[in-house]
């Protein structure tokens, strides 16, 4: 079953292209997500959202113009 599926992506040079195109377009997106989200996780004190969060102690209903 698998062999007739391969065979068939690869019976046409446009199959195949496309299969390419379709693969590396879905593992990009995946790959993107992924590292996105290691990031965020290993650099967490050190992102910006959440320093600011700590600039402000976390009160974000704070009105100063009174």
């Amino acid at each position: 079953m698998v062999l007739s599926f391969v065979g068939r992506l690869l019976e046409r040079n446009s199959i195949y292209v496309a299969t390419i195109f379709g693969g590396a377009f879905a593992f990009q997106g995946f790959f993107d997500s992924a590292i996105n989200s290691w990031w965020e996780n290993h650099n967490r004190a050190k992102l910006w959202s959440t320093v600011k969060k700590n600039l402000n102690g976390g009160d974000e209903d704070e009105d100063d113009d009174e």
